[in-house]
């Protein structure tokens, strides 16, 4: 992972070595992966229209490194497990 400003901010390093910061929304494990969600810091969490990015974490510790999903299907799979998930949590709180 990249230089962490806080707990809920990192740094990440694109592949053609552009930077850029991301706020941490979320959390979760699906198919026995751990999964991060996160938003580019500059856009605000209640926007309707903000960004999110879910983003594989692979290994513990310090070695943990985030990854990209490796195929559209399994971005689409992860995707619609989270958000059923923040549905259903949302319902309890009522």
């Amino acid at each position: 992972m990249g230089e962490e400003y806080g707990s809920d901010f990192i740094t990440l390093t694109d592949e053609e070595g552009k930077e850029f910061e991301l706020e941490h929304i979320d959390s979760f494990e699906f198919e026995g992966k751990e999964y991060m969600i996160f938003i580019p810091a500059d856009e605000q969490e209640d926007s309707d229209e903000a960004e999110m990015i879910i983003l594989q974490v692979v290994g513990e510790g310090d070695d943990a490194e985030l990854m990209s999903l490796e195929s559209e299907a399994e971005l689409e799979r992860v995707y619609d497990y989270y958000m059923t998930f923040l549905f259903e949590e949302e319902r309890e709180e009522d």
